[in-house]
């Protein structure tokens, strides 16, 4: 049985009113995409105000990126279930009450309790506010919906350690948590006075109890087992293989369940869509070499290069301006030609960009790191505009907020493979050029001795293994910004195995 809201849908919105619902809509995707990264250089903070150790400190980070991962793609049965508007004012407001109990928060306990519960309200934010934004924008400005989109998805990973830090540094950690909470209850009551004639039908449809129990299993324990890896010394630690192997076990049971389920809770039947999921693996490897990258570029900066907090983020945070300036470009383009050549071209602008920086030297100044971060902006709408509307143009309309919810789960969870894999190799392959350096460096001793007379025998020894630990970060920094390049160059190759779109996504319907 099913309790519809409204049978016609009502026309797009327009001028102020257009205006205002696309900010609030756009302000609820930045906050939900800020919190994945916003208390990643807050940790010591956190920890050090709580009173425990910087290990328990990160899993502030873990518990939200678990409880996103989990909602991220019910999204398709939630909005169903409840509407895509109720859905998504309902988490928006959700998302700024456990962000004002996060920063009351006076135990590790009470902090990790609520930063779940904030990320199980800001899950259904990103593909909602996506959904929605489609529905309200006239058809022949779709474009103009999915560029205000993937804007603030993109700007917003970068800004996050920047505004985290100086809010941690200017006052104090709660303050990364109660940014949110304004924000949030504007949206949220603004949302609702603009957004409720565009309420979908909403279907009594009965919750899929085993899928949703294996999704949270896999994906709770692939979680976990990548942040958790690195400090355990991966496979070497039982812990992790017990993780690894539920994450396998998990995976295999709910993708068996869920395909064989006459209502799944996750619809994983839109990958017959060969456009789709060519879409979303390109997306996957896009975003993983993107997010590899801005996850490597302030620790190295801020690590071995000498940059405060403040500085390294203002160079990563130049990458945006380029972005936001050729939107509206990519947008109009979108509309008059097939989307596969800007894709290709946008994503071998960020392959380029990147494999530039692979040739860095100890020696680079400020603007020598920021030019190039400023310019690789100029690929980033290219790649994600056009590409969102490919995917979304290759299911059927009443699949898309499903395919919504399942393109983020993925981005997101390409986000979290690569941070982990990215910081995981950098101390690896800096290890490994530390001991090949070392039998380079002064192999005939004679550096050490002149040294060691100027300076004595220890400084010596201390000024030159500063010199090999330098030099191997900044070849393991190099070589894996040369690996992430050449992600960005398979990546744009693969979007040429999507079929050319036949219409364009049209999303007036989406429930």
């Amino acid at each position: 049985m099913s309790h519809p809201t409204t049978h016609n849908a009502p026309p797009p919105l327009t001028g102020a009113t257009l205006a205002l619902a696309a900010l609030a809509l756009s302000a609820g995707n930045f906050i939900a995409v800020l919190d994945t990264t916003i208390a990643n250089v807050s940790v010591p903070n956190i920890a050090g105000g709580l009173g425990v150790a910087a290990n328990q400190g990160t899993w502030v980070i873990t518990s939200y990126a678990v409880a996103e991962a989990i909602t991220v793609p019910l999204t398709g049965w939630l909005a169903s279930r409840f509407g895509t508007v109720r859905l998504f004012i309902t988490s928006m407001l959700l998302f700024g009450l456990f962000s004002l109990l996060c920063g009351l928060s006076h135990s590790i306990g009470m902090l990790l309790l609520f930063r779940v519960l904030q990320g199980l309200a800001g899950g259904p934010l990103m593909p909602m506010s996506q959904t929605l934004l489609q529905q309200i924008f006239p058809k022949e400005k779709a474009n103009v919906a999915i560029g205000l989109w993937s804007m603030t998805t993109l700007v917003a990973p970068v800004l996050g350690p920047v505004l985290g830090g100086v809010l941690c540094d200017q006052v104090s950690w709660p303050w990364i948590f109660y940014i949110n909470v304004p924000i949030a209850a504007a949206c949220g009551v603004l949302g609702w006075q603009l957004l409720k004639r565009h309420e979908s039908e909403r279907q009594n449809s009965r919750i899929d109890a085993v899928g949703l129990g294996l999704l949270v299993v896999w994906v709770a324990a692939l979680q976990i087992m990548l942040d958790e890896g690195k400090d355990q010394d991966w496979f070497a630690s039982t812990e992790i293989v017990v993780l690894a192997i539920t994450a396998v076990i998990g995976f295999a049971a709910f993708l068996i369940w869920e395909l064989t389920e006459h209502k799944p809770v996750v619809n994983l039947r839109v990958f017959r869509h060969r456009g789709y999921w060519v879409s979303v693996t390109t997306i996957a490897l896009a975003f993983g070499s993107f997010f590899g990258s801005t996850v490597l570029t302030p620790q190295w900066l801020q690590s071995y290069m000498g940059y405060t907090a403040t500085d390294a983020g203002i160079a990563q945070a130049l990458s945006g301006v380029l972005s936001v300036l050729a939107a509206p470009l990519v947008a109009h383009l979108v509309t008059k030609m097939d989307p596969r050549p800007l894709v290709f071209m946008g994503v071998m602008w960020l392959g380029g960009v990147t494999l530039f920086r692979s040739f860095n030297t100890t020696d680079v100044g400020f603007w020598q790191v920021a030019v190039p971060l400023f310019f690789q902006g100029l690929g980033m709408p290219f790649f994600f505009v056009p590409l969102i509307g490919l995917a979304m143009s290759s299911v059927d309309e009443h699949e898309m907020a499903s395919a919504a919810g399942l393109m983020n789960f993925l981005r997101t969870m390409s986000g979290a493979i690569a941070t982990s894999l990215v910081t995981t190799a950098w101390d690896d392959k800096a290890k490994y050029y530390h001991d090949v350096l070392t039998g380079l460096v002064d192999s005939s001793g004679e550096a050490m001795r002149t040294m060691s007379h100027a300076f004595g025998a220890e400084p010596a020894r201390n000024m030159l293994n500063s010199l090999v630990d330098s030099q191997s970060i900044m070849l393991s920094t190099n070589e894996l910004f040369w690996i992430s390049g050449l992600s960005f160059v398979a990546a744009a190759c693969f979007v040429w195995l999507a079929p050319k779109p036949t219409r364009v996504a049209d999303t007036s319907n989406v429930h």
